[in-house]
């Protein structure tokens, strides 16, 4: 990965709020928010995670504001923009990040299937629902959702992960459209393979042993780094995206790109120009 550029004050006197704050891609956005200025109050279902990532950027200098509770509760996603306005008296923009990654096929039981849309898409549009308000009265805002190269690709046993991370990116659109009118922009972001701590645990901590052969899915040959997705997320709320919404951006290494030929490292044609 490319050194990281420096701080800019793109988000300074803004308030963001990012589900899934706690870790992972949730975690990244936050620290890179706080680093361009914003305010930001992150979620997450961890007590003592959440905690510990508050009082750690509260030691260097920045304003948060945790929140612990469970995106399924339609009652704890109006409180955190509650608790949010009446903490910073504005929210500028929404990062949906948390989701529940409920992977399952043939053996999907209702209650898989209720709980992968309940903390994902249906989360996802009771907090663009509840952030619109305190956005008009901004003047306009920002909202991501994070979707999934999952979003349009068929993996086996996938059916509930899959079908509600294809549902994201068509709500995405549709809140997109109705919320422009009041200058408020909607995009969401497709992650490939990130280095997350869900990841690492499907390697056994074994990154070495592991990246380079998931790598092969991606034409970067290698794995994303959180960060990375971040920093695509702060680009589609930044004024720098200021004419895009309703849009997806792929942060996939050019995963999608490939064919069943894959790198091509073992086609007849590899090498060949």
């Amino acid at each position: 990965m490319k050194e990281r550029t420096p701080v800019r004050d793109r988000f300074k006197g803004k308030v963001a709020i990012v589900t899934g704050g706690s870790a992972g891609i949730g975690l990244a956005t936050v620290r890179e928010l706080c680093r361009e200025g914003a305010s930001v109050a992150l979620t997450g279902i961890e007590p003592d995670l959440g905690a510990d990532v508050e009082k750690s950027l509260k030691r260097e200098g920045f304003e948060v504001l945790s929140l612990v509770g469970d995106m399924a509760d339609e009652q704890f996603c109006a409180s955190v923009v509650r608790d949010t306005v009446a903490k910073w008296q504005r929210v500028d923009f929404l990062v949906n990040n948390a989701f529940s990654f409920v992977a399952k096929g043939l053996d999907a039981e209702r209650a898989d299937w209720e709980r992968t849309f309940q903390v994902g898409p249906i989360a996802y549009a009771t907090m663009a629902a509840n952030v619109a308000g305190p956005m008009k009265k901004n003047g306009g805002g920002a909202i991501v959702n994070v979707s999934s190269i999952s979003a349009r690709i068929a993996q086996p046993n996938r059916w509930t992960y899959n079908s509600a991370k294809g549902a994201v990116e068509n709500l995405t659109r549709c809140i997109a459209l109705d919320l422009a009118p009041y200058g408020i922009r909607v995009n969401s972001v497709s992650p490939g393979w990130i280095w997350t701590r869900e990841v690492e645990k499907a390697a056994g901590g074994d990154r070495a042993k592991w990246e380079p052969a998931w790598g092969e899915y991606h034409m970067l040959r290698r794995l994303g780094e959180t960060v990375e997705v971040a920093a695509a997320i702060l680009f589609l709320l930044s004024n720098d995206a200021a004419f895009i919404t309703g849009a997806d951006l792929p942060v996939d290494g050019g995963y999608q790109g490939l064919g069943s030929e894959g790198l091509g490292s073992t086609s007849q044609f590899a090498g060949s120009h």
